[in-house]
Order: C-alpha cells, then sequence, then structure tokens
C-alpha cells in the first residue's frame, strides 16, 4: 500500500524471539512468584540474576502463564501496553528495545479517578497517546493497515510497578512482570481521522500544576502508529492478533516519573482531551 503522506518513516525494532531454555515448571514457578509478589506487596529477586540464561521467549510466557491465571479467575484482557519506546525510557531504564504486557478491566479507570500510593510497591507514571482497535488486525499488518484499523485516540497515563526491589531491571525481568504495567488512566477519546499527523501531537504533563515534561507523537518510534504495528508482530509471535474493541497505550512521550501521594497529575496535547490523576 502507499504510505500515508504524514506517517514518519522509521525502522523498526526487530521482534526478537529467542528458543525458550527454561522448562514449563520453572517458567510456572517463577510467575507464580511475581504473581504472590503482586498480591501481597512484597518484592522477590530479579529473575535475570538468579536464571541468567532466561530468554526473551521465557520471559513472555511467564507473563502469559499469569494472564491466563487471571482470566481464569475471572479477570478480562482489554487490550496491551507497548513499552520502552521512547529515547527518554530507554535511557532511564537502559533498555533499548520495546516490550508489552496486558491490560486488563481491573486496571482500567477513567480521567479524574482517584488512586492510593500505597496501594503500590515502586509505582510510576507516564504520559501516552493510547489506541481503540476498530477491527481485527492481521498478524503482518502494514502501517496502513494498521492506520485505518485504529478507531478512536486518546491521552492516558500508565501507572509502572513493579515486583522487584528497584527500577534497575533487564527486558527479561520486565516482560516477566507484564511489561511493569499496574493500572492505566484512560483520557476521553476522539475518532480517528484518516489525516491526523499523530507524531506533531504535542503533549505537555503537570505535577501539582507545574509544568514536569513534555513530549511529542514522534517520540513513540517516530510515531505512534509505529509502535502499533510492532505489536502486531510482536503479538503473531505468540500466536494471537490484536482485536476489535482493544486499547492499547503506544508508549510513553517522556520519562517516567514518581507516583507520590497527594499529587494531581493533568496532561494536556494538541488536540487530545486532557486526562487527570488525583493520588490519594
Amino acid at each position: 500500500m502507499v504510505p500515508h503522506p504524514h506517517d514518519s518513516v522509521v525502522e523498526l525494532p526487530p521482534v526478537k524471539s529467542a528458543e525458550s531454555v527454561a522448562d514449563g515448571r520453572l517458567l510456572a514457578r517463577l510467575a507464580r512468584e511475581l504473581s504472590d509478589a503482586a498480591r501481597t506487596r512484597v518484592p522477590v529477586p530479579l529473575l535475570s540474576e538468579r536464571f541468567p540464561d532466561l530468554t526473551l521467549s521465557d520471559a513472555y510466557r511467564i507473563q502469559r502463564i499469569n494472564m491466563e491465571r487471571r482470566v481464569s479467575a475471572g479477570g478480562r484482557v482489554i487490550g496491551h501496553k507497548i513499552g520502552l519506546t521512547s529515547a527518554a525510557m530507554q535511557e532511564q531504564m537502559g533498555i533499548h528495545e520495546p516490550d508489552s504486557g496486558f491490560v486488563f478491566d481491573s486496571m482500567a479507570s477513567p480521567s479524574g479517578f482517584p488512586l492510593r500510593a500505597a496501594d503500590f510497591m515502586n509505582p510510576r507514571i507516564e504520559t501516552e497517546i493510547a489506541f481503540r482497535i476498530g477491527h481485527d488486525l492481521a498478524a503482518t499488518a502494514d502501517l496502513e493497515e494498521v492506520r485505518s484499523a485504529v478507531a478512536g485516540v486518546f491521552l492516558a497515563f500508565e501507572i509502572l510497578d513493579t515486583c522487584f526491589p528497584g527500577w534497575n531491571m533487564t527486558l527479561v525481568d520486565s516482560i516477566a512482570d507484564n511489561a511493569a504495567c499496574a493500572r492505566v488512566i484512560l483520557g476521553n477519546q476522539l475518532p480517528f481521522a484518516p489525516g491526523w499527523d499523530l507524531a506533531t501531537e504535542k503533549i505537555t504533563a503537570n505535577i501539582n500544576g507545574e509544568i514536569s515534561a513534555t513530549g511529542e507523537g514522534r517520540d513513540i518510534l517516530g510515531n505512534p502508529l509505529n509502535a502499533l504495528t510492532w505489536l502486531t508482530r510482536r503479538l503473531a509471535d505468540q500466536g494471537t492478533v490484536l482485536r476489535a474493541g482493544d486499547i492499547v497505550l503506544a508508549g510513553s512521550v517522556h520519562a517516567s516519573v514518581p507516583l507520590a501521594p497527594k499529587t494531581d497529575f493533568y496532561a494536556t496535547s494538541t488536540r487530545l482531551p486532557a486526562v487527570h490523576l488525583r493520588v490519594l
């Protein structure tokens, strides 16, 4: 297909899928460790330090085991988050390729919803451009097919948290821990217009009325739609696809900041409705 005139042309990061080196019993045990840590808020040692031979494929299998466990307990997957898509976040984390995790219905709240910082272990917050998918996307979808599948676009906050003692982790640790996705705050959606150049969307994040960070859509792999294209390929590696109704957070436009008590977070952009979070 002919590229859209506003699409930024970038070479997408490869989707790496090394063969698993661990047996299923070990992966199930590590998944249980992370699940228990999230429930009790007692961190566990880094997987990468204890099991240096774990591959990205192993880490995604651990993530999927916990996803299936949550679904079996009544949870519902409503979409995905893509992480580490901006230079700011890659530099902050010392990880230089994207990852992804699942978003569950219990993790999503509307703009203005209050959260308690004490409900998390080591929370941080990011401002993101997010999408609602209008129809299923084939694993081989190109950028123009991805663009045509987007039904809505909106601002969102992602609350990051980790089951490990701190943020000095590897990509394997992040992936296994659902790409550190703990909660999402969703702004009001606008229909996605075909001519919308999201690369030029300017975003400003405020903390208690003071500007804390700025960014643009182009900070997300050159264009947030590129992140969606990367995700279609990553999901294909696990035998699934993006489906109609899914929400997808494309990644932060700025380095994450601590989620502190008694704080108001507020973000605006050029055309998207503002998103607000009050932290108790």
